[in-house]
């Protein structure tokens, strides 16, 4: 049996007396009330899937605890994408530390910036030197209208990967526009950018078996190539009305201009290199 790399999923804890939320969250908004790494991982391993990429959680804030616990309790089995203060002018110290803690990315997105100068801070502008230097990736929650700012910032330091969440959340708005997928697959000039094909349950139709999405992820594998895509989760969202076998069977059978080797390189090998190596 082959084992998988799930490259985006989050968990979180009731505990909020050991982990407390930030400001400006309460319990209400935990939904589900828990996703645990072990609820998570009961998810996981009847897929085949035994490794994970953690996205820290919006409700802890900067406090990036209980993701980096989760990854001591289950050694191997987990890497991080942490979140801090992409507007700190000096992230560098704290980007450091985290790696030293498993850590090998960082969630970015515009905030109180236009999109076309979403990139434009001193902080952010240090996270993408610093992402060069110690090989951490920048991971991108966008749409496509953040995508030239992002290709700006490519240009500008071409040593720092990046990964674009989602395939940079096309068909949302249930419409696959083919301008949209354009702009994506421009992106792949970079070659440090890697996309993660992932959350079907909020893309095109919605519906399993996901087959709507297929003229889109075949875009963007002829643009990337398959050691440039990984597959994903976002769990536990996938996993609300949906279940986590429905998203990993539209790569293992869903789509018919893969072949097994691309199959290894979506599943496993590129998480695999650019998240656990």
């Amino acid at each position: 049996m082959s084992f998988y790399i799930d490259a985006h999923s989050h968990i979180w804890t009731p505990d909020t007396g050991h982990y407390p939320l930030a400001g400006g969250f309460r319990r209400a908004n935990m939904e589900p009330p828990s996703f645990t790494a072990q609820e998570l991982l009961a998810q996981a391993k009847p897929a085949g899937v035994n490794r994970v990429v953690l996205i820290q959680m919006s409700f802890y804030g900067y406090d990036n605890s209980y993701m980096l616990d989760a990854m001591k309790m289950f050694p191997g089995t987990f890497s991080g994408v942490a979140v801090i203060d992409q507007n700190a002018l000096h992230p560098e110290a704290e980007m450091k530390r985290l790696k030293d803690q498993g850590v090998r990315g960082f969630r970015i997105y515009p905030k109180d910036m236009p999109f076309e100068r979403w990139l434009d801070g001193e902080g952010l502008q240090a996270m993408f030197k610093t992402g060069a230097a110690e090989n951490l990736n920048m991971c991108c929650l966008i749409d496509t209208n953040a995508l030239p700012a992002l290709g700006k910032a490519c240009q500008k330091f071409p040593e720092t990967p990046v990964v674009i969440d989602h395939l940079c959340r096309i068909g949302v708005s249930g419409k696959v526009d083919p301008a949209e997928v354009k702009a994506l697959c421009d992106m792949a000039r970079h070659k440090k950018v890697t996309v993660k094909v992932s959350a079907f349950y909020a893309l095109g139709k919605k519906k399993p078996p996901y087959f709507d999405l297929a003229p889109l992820i075949k875009s963007v594998y002829e643009a990337f190539g398959p050691e440039r895509l990984m597959w994903a989760t976002d769990c536990p969202y996938q996993v609300v009305d949906h279940t986590y076998q429905q998203s990993i069977d539209l790569i293992l059978h869903g789509l018919d201009f893969l072949t097994a080797a691309d199959k290894e390189w979506i599943l496993r090998k590129t998480a695999e290199r650019v998240f656990f190596s």
